[in-house]
């Protein structure tokens, strides 16, 4: 009989034992041995923006997941070339692309590669192994224009964006909208850089509107730092984007609408290593995580922080987003009524309008 006991406790360890080691994968993030991922950026991995909010975001996984992450940096639209590289050079098994412009070949190459993995930021497609994604930063930039709105003096603020694309144009509107709900007379001026990257054209268009108009605060909508550098030496407020530059403009900075990919991310890349990848199209809030705006500096004034707190509950629950009508546009007529909001259609695609507030614009 004590023999009989002993073999079984014996069996019944064994296959505890078992069951440990089956889910110790799980565990770990499902990796048992490296994954490759390619990474095609348009700009510098480095380059204090919009690049380097995805680049941190992966490499906090890469001990999670076991992952070799592999940087193809200045990538032009036509990046199919690349993509094959990655994948038969490199042997990577995922690709994931930063730039809306990358879209085309990515599609291209998804179709081709049926067994590699595809992340697409800022695209709209679909595909059994191909999804795209991007987040509602228009809401952050709305407590971002809180923040200058409460900060201006003059209520005249200036904004440096990259193209007048829908993205573009609803992260200004925003903006305006969050900086009138404290200061209901400011207006931004805007000036178009006509690109996300140059410095020099950046720079010429910050120059431009503080030589021509009393602002006292400075946004930007671009991956280019030259706005900051300009307003530093001036002696101008400014708000940035895509990740907190504070240390670096120490004397001006007020805080950032920032990026949090890794939600995202690791759950894309535990869904590949598991098998139970699906390809879609999302469009995250908020509330989700993936946006937000950074701490603010001890440079900004007193009452933003109550007001941006306020709104940002606002937004988390969801009974509020930022274009819910009334909503008037620069030409003054109503483009929003009140009970009404804006259909995501429209804010994706054909946003081509400003509101009250936006002046001086140019690109349309």
């Amino acid at each position: 009989m004590r023999k009989i006991v002993v073999v079984a406790f014996l069996i019944l360890a064994v296959a505890i034992l078992g069951i440990l080691q089956f889910k110790k994968p799980q565990e770990t993030g499902g990796a048992e041995k490296i994954t490759k991922i390619g990474v095609l950026l348009d700009g510098a991995r480095a380059d204090r923006s919009y690049c380097q909010s995805h680049c941190e975001s992966l490499e906090s996984l890469r001990d999670e997941f076991n992952l070799e992450i592999v940087y193809r940096e200045y990538v032009s639209a036509d990046c199919y070339p690349d993509i094959v590289s990655l994948i038969r050079d490199e042997g990577c098994q995922m690709i994931v692309g930063v730039s809306v412009r990358f879209g085309r070949d990515m599609e291209r190459a998804a179709g081709m590669f049926p067994e590699v993995y595809f992340l697409h930021a800022g695209g709209r497609g679909q595909h059994s192994n191909f999804s795209s994604f991007y987040g509602r930063m228009y809401q952050a930039r709305y407590l971002l224009g809180i923040v200058a709105g409460a900060q201006t003096k003059t209520g005249e603020i200036g904004y440096v964006a990259s193209e007048p694309i829908p993205e573009v144009i609803r992260g200004i509107n925003a903006f305006t909208l969050g900086a009138r709900s404290v200061h209901p007379d400011a207006v931004v001026h805007v000036r178009y850089a006509k690109s996300a990257t140059d410095d020099a054209a950046a720079g010429s268009a910050c120059a431009e509107l503080l030589n021509q108009y009393p602002i006292d605060v400075m946004g930007a909508q671009t991956s280019s730092l030259a706005p900051h550098m300009e307003a530093e030496r001036r002696g101008i407020w400014s708000v940035g984007c895509n990740l907190d530059n504070a240390l670096a403009y120490p004397k001006t900075y007020l805080s950032a609408c920032v990026w949090n990919w890794d939600p995202y991310y690791r759950k894309q890349i535990r869904d590949c290593l598991r098998g139970g990848f699906y390809g879609s199209h999302v469009w995250l809030d908020m509330a989700d995580g993936i946006a937000a705006i950074s701490p603010l500096t001890s440079n900004a004034d007193a009452r933003a922080l109550e007001e941006v707190q306020a709104a940002n509950e606002k937004l988390r629950s969801r009974a509020f987003d930022v274009f819910y009508g009334p909503v008037r546009d620069n030409a003054g007529h109503i483009r929003v009524g009140a009970g009404e909001t804006m259909p995501d259609r429209e804010l994706l695609d054909s946003f081509y309008w400003y509101v009250e507030g936006v002046t001086t614009v140019e690109g349309l």
